[in-house]
């Protein structure tokens, strides 16, 4: 067993956790006591029938036991139409192979719980989003302390399964604080079932205004609770119908998270898709480097994760993988060894390299590096492909807010579409129907050298890719340069960049026909995206500057969730950081 791993195994094959000294599930049978506690606890299926959207929330994820119970039942009776949403929590992730174990006493569960392993969370800190599109489900798993998972989680749950170790053990997991916050990120009428009739946990529930009642247990154990709070769920809304406007990755990565939401759609593009900046034979997906390891560093390292988890199931946009990230100055390589050595990327997803192993890979003198093993280039076009759907051809001048819906109007004020949600992803072209926004233009023109043999991808302030017939390099960066026109005096610019990095191939590049291509970047005043609500209906994607590959996919998800009213994947904090309101309130705090 790795010395990492969080489990032990007893002799008769039970998963025992080594921070907790307690086995995960019922020696006896513990799919029936998953099924008899949580399922029949929280009144499933019954409490979902009829519901568009129903939301499971668990303190405990352990094996995934609990989970695939939920996952059987869910895809034997859930209801037409139906998106379930489960929101766990577990400080100690299991690895796949260690579920995949624990799993396999239960061969009934073998088709979900298959499923489940085959796209098992990882294991950083953080949050983690699995798709099981073939039972219309979502999981969101945080790996972090229970009090702050609950604290950043915004969504709302209709039931709750309360599966941490035994309060005498594991006694953070039943404190008053998280049973009220168990309480606050309820729906009225939510349910809560555990195995536990500890009178701390039945005062803790009773406190955070809980009706508790004891039931008969399971096996051994005499006694269980159930507890339910007043109420009912509100009649849910009809589900909006959503324009999107733009098609380059903000718009793509949209329609494909709207998509997976079960929520209708319209993509509407001014030219043809990656028109814009999303239009390079080539592009770079590698995380945002923070040293700091503070809320927005842990929102990059999210986002690369969830971006390479997406691009990895489209093996065919894929060009290659790994990056190097070179030193630019001496303190660059302990910042390189600080960033790798933190739990908020998965383990080897990135690593230092010393300046004998990175002139190895490069095939010339360089310096430190750190290897981002993890890190990809992809191919955009296939990217686009594969997530847009049919597109709109239409040049969207503006919007007009009537009768509780949006008109999508043409440069002469004619109706092209109507929606009850607008998402804006054109880029800067979204300050043109929303002018407060504030985005600033870069223009970028990228060199490119076809027919050169392939070269590992590396960044440094510039960046070389292979493409699928050649090399990319560049790029330059003009502020306020709103103008997408091809400069030959840019390709210099560009190998001059290169030859800063890696000399002898930009000696090489420098005597080859260069073609080129340019756009215009939208970057916002602290370079982080506009990502969330603008109001009435009105949704922001976009400043992304030079990493919409990398964070379009993430926040995509997390607009989607929005406008449907769905549990978003990322946290309070991060939501902050992205919100387009937060140059307005910083404006009314500084007056």
């Amino acid at each position: 067993m790795p010395a990492d791993s969080p489990v032990d195994w007893t002799d008769d094959g039970l998963p025992r956790s080594r921070a907790f000294g307690d086995v995960y599930f019922s020696a006896e049978d513990g799919l029936a006591e998953s099924r008899a506690v949580f399922l029949q606890g929280c009144g499933l299926p019954e409490a979902w029938a009829g519901r568009r959207r129903f939301v499971v929330g668990e303190l405990g994820f352990g094996s995934g036991l609990n989970i695939a119970a939920l996952l059987q039942l869910w895809r034997e009776a859930r209801p037409a139409g139906g998106q379930l949403h489960i929101f766990s929590v577990e400080a100690h992730p299991l690895s796949a192979d260690d579920a995949a174990r624990a799993l396999a006493r239960w061969p009934e569960l073998a088709p979900v719980a298959e499923r489940l392993v085959a796209s098992w969370p990882g294991r950083a800190r953080g949050r983690h989003r699995v798709e099981l599109p073939e039972v219309s489900a979502i999981l969101d798993l945080a790996v972090m302390d229970v009090r702050a998972a609950l604290d950043g989680w915004e969504g709302r749950a209709d039931a709750w399964f309360l599966d941490g170790f035994a309060p005498a053990a594991n006694p953070q997991m039943w404190t008053d604080e998280v049973l009220g916050l168990v309480a606050v990120r309820s729906q009225p009428g939510a349910r809560a079932a555990t195995f536990t009739v500890a009178g701390q946990v039945r005062r803790g529930l009773t406190a955070a205004g809980f009706e508790v009642a004891k039931r008969p247990g399971f096996g051994r154990k005499r006694e269980r609770l159930e507890a339910r709070l007043s109420g009912g769920p509100a009649e849910a809304a009809a589900p909006p119908r959503v324009a999107v406007v733009g098609a380059g990755i903000a718009g793509a990565a949209a329609a494909r998270a709207l998509r997976a939401l079960g929520v209708a759609h319209t993509v509407l593009e001014a030219d043809r898709p990656g028109a814009g900046g999303s239009g390079n034979p080539a592009a770079l997906v590698m995380p945002r480097l923070d040293a700091g390891l503070g809320d927005a560093a842990q929102l990059f390292a999210q986002a690369f994760a969830r971006a390479v988890q997406l691009y990895k199931a489209l093996p065919d946009a894929v060009i290659s993988r790994g990056v190097l990230q070179l030193a630019a100055a001496p303190r660059d390589a302990d910042r390189f060894a600080r960033i790798a050595a933190s739990d908020i990327f998965e383990p080897g997803a990135l690593s230092p390299l010393d300046g004998a192993g990175a002139s190895a890979r490069l095939g010339e003198a360089v310096g430190d590096a750190l290897d981002q093993a993890a890190a990809l280039v992809v191919e955009p076009a296939r990217v686009l492909a594969a997530w847009l759907g049919e597109v709109s051809t239409a040049r969207v001048a503006g919007l007009e807010r009537r009768d509780g819906r949006w008109r999508l109007l043409d440069a002469a004020g004619s109706e092209i579409a109507a929606a009850d949600v607008v998402v804006l992803a054109a880029a800067l072209g979204s300050r043109e129907l929303n002018p407060q926004a504030p985005l600033q233009p870069v223009r970028g023109q990228a060199s490119i050298a076809e027919g050169e043999p392939p070269v590992p991808a590396a960044a440094w302030g510039g960046y070389v890719v292979p493409t699928r017939g050649g090399v990319l390099f560049g790029a330059t960066h003009d502020r306020d340069d709103d103008r997408a026109d091809l400069r030959a005096g840019d390709h210099p610019r560009n190998v001059a960049t290169l030859a800063k990095a890696l000399p002898g191939l930009a000696g090489r590049l420098a005597e080859r026909p260069l073609s080129g291509r340019a756009s215009v970047r939208a970057v916002t005043p602290d370079r982080l995206p506009l990502a969330g609500a603008l109001g009435d209906g009105l949704f922001a994607l976009t400043g992304f500057g030079s990493r919409g590959f990398s964070l379009a996919p993430l926040l995509a998800e997390h607009v989607a969730a929005l406008a449907a009213g769905a549990p978003s994947p990322i946290g309070r904090a991060a939501a902050e950081l992205v919100d387009p309101g937060r140059f307005a309130r910083r404006a009314a705090r500084r007056s």
